[in-house]
């Protein structure tokens, strides 16, 4: 759910000479640079940004191609509030840049006339040590599995970039549960089972869960092109005429990751998916172009997973909260997963910290609910997790194994929501979530009947706890 995706748009940016030239005028020089790229991003003036290049540089990326890669990864993150010098690397001068949304690095080199020879941003990697003491624990460290619990969740918990981690495994029939550090920072609550967490993008697979359960009870077919829900205005553009629903679970529809409209007068940088309206989706649609042909090639879409959520509203005539609590969480008895939390509720909800573990702000989805906009807890993700393996609810059952069915079957492999892996005999089914501050993570083997939740307040990637401890299972 991360704003940017600097590890594909940095090579836009990268298409530089690969000699070296020389650089002059040292650190007070580029500070100059880094000052005059502040203003110009503040005023939005690529133009003035492109005019510091070389001609070695303007060679490389006409300022069309730059403007664009600005308007869809920069400006979206809203204001400057600082930037601050980060050691050289291979002649580049490097700047973390501190946006209201997150943080990221800057990087550039200059020739001997002070002209930008390369200009790239990527994300900012903060330096991570270890904690000096242990953090607290709930894990009892009795048995062979409490100590490979502990083993993987120390290599997590112990950098100086998390705060608390809370993991729920299911296994034989039993469930167990274990929590590390705090649910907000020195306050010394350790998360339990129930504490709540954003869990991102593992809400997509909820809205998959509503699709199936639509599905089965035949009022909507994953074949039907999806101008068959949408306003005639928005179903009148082309591009969208190919799309059918299964395209926008499975991530194939051609919709890019996120609307190029998603920053507006209204946004805030820091909370960016909260005043996303349905009528700025439908805006959008009206006019898009599709990235690639449905269908054909998967790329990972919150756009098209948040449409299909306001499809289901559509259908139904109630809010996606209204259709996860009384199709899924009301019969499972999953009593603690909502998009918006009571006070009640709220006081058991994590604070959330980026990955310089600095707290920022939960994030609140509206139109893009679909793609990740659930809260939850350990407790409540290992009932989920059951009941995709097997569950006692015949309606429930049957979306349930809808939702596991391959509709994707090139790399990666795609059921409805959920990712799926067959490394060997056994079958995995996985997906992971993020948000400005936190993190999660599950994985179910249905075969084995075993699952792992992990749900962190924290940025930092959870999935090398989850799969090593699926691993040990």
């Amino acid at each position: 759910m991360k704003l940017t995706n600097f590890k594909v748009v940095v090579m836009l940016l990268f298409l530089t000479p690969l000699m070296t030239l020389a650089q002059s005028g040292g650190q007070r020089k580029s500070d100059l640079v880094v000052v005059l790229i502040k203003k110009y991003i503040t005023e939005k003036r690529v133009d003035q940004i492109y005019a510091l290049g070389s001609k070695s540089y303007k060679s490389s990326i006409s300022q069309e191609k730059l403007a664009d890669f600005f308007e869809k990864n920069i400006y979206i993150l809203g204001k400057i509030k600082e930037s601050s010098l980060i050691s050289p690397k291979k002649n580049l001068n490097r700047y973390k840049l501190e946006f209201e949304a997150e943080n990221i690095e800057l990087s550039f080199s200059l020739d001997q006339n002070n002209k930008l020879t390369e200009l790239s941003f990527s994300d900012f990697v903060p330096v991570i040590t270890k904690k000096i003491t242990l953090v607290p624990s709930s894990n009892p460290l009795k048995s062979k599995l409490d100590k490979e619990i502990n083993t993987l969740a120390r290599s997590y918990i112990q950098n100086s970039n998390t705060v608390g981690l809370s993991i729920g495994i299911l296994k034989d029939g039993k469930t167990y549960t274990y929590g590390y550090g705090s649910t907000q920072k020195k306050n010394g609550v350790l998360p339990d089972a129930n504490t709540i967490f954003e869990i991102g993008s593992i809400s997509k697979t909820f809205t998959a869960q509503l699709l199936a359960w639509y599905v089965s009870a035949g009022k909507i077919s994953l074949t039907d092109p999806i101008t068959k829900y949408l306003p005639d205005s928005v179903a009148a553009n082309p591009e969208l005429q190919q799309i059918k629903v299964v395209n926008l679970s499975n991530h194939t529809s051609g919709l890019v990751r996120l609307p190029e409209n998603l920053m507006n007068k209204n946004s805030d940088a820091a909370n960016p998916y909260k005043s996303y309206t349905k009528e700025l989706l439908f805006s959008y649609l009206k006019s898009c172009k599709l990235a690639s042909v449905p269908g054909e090639v998967y790329s990972y879409s919150n756009t098209g997973t948040g449409l299909l959520g306001v499809i289901l509203e559509r259908i139904s005539g109630k809010t996606y909260e209204e259709l996860v609590k009384e199709i899924i969480t009301d019969p499972l008895k999953m009593n603690s997963t909502f998009q918006h939390l009571t006070p009640e509720l709220a006081k058991r909800f994590a604070k959330v910290y980026n990955l310089e573990a600095k707290e920022v702000k939960a994030w609140d989805l509206d139109a893009l609910v679909g793609a990740g906009g659930l809260r939850s807890t350990v407790n409540d993700m290992l009932i989920y997790a059951d009941n995709n393996i097997e569950s006692k609810n015949p309606d429930l059952a049957k979306a349930f194994e809808l939702t596991h069915q391959v509709t994707f079957s090139k790399d990666p492999m795609v059921g409805l929501g959920w990712h799926i892996m067959k490394p060997t005999t056994d079958t995995y089914y996985w997906h992971n979530g993020g948000t400005g501050g936190s993190r999660s993570f599950i994985i179910i083997n249905i075969n084995k009947k075993t699952a792992v939740v992990v749900l962190s307040n924290s940025q930092a990637d959870t999935d090398n706890v989850g799969v090593g401890i699926i691993e040990k299972l």
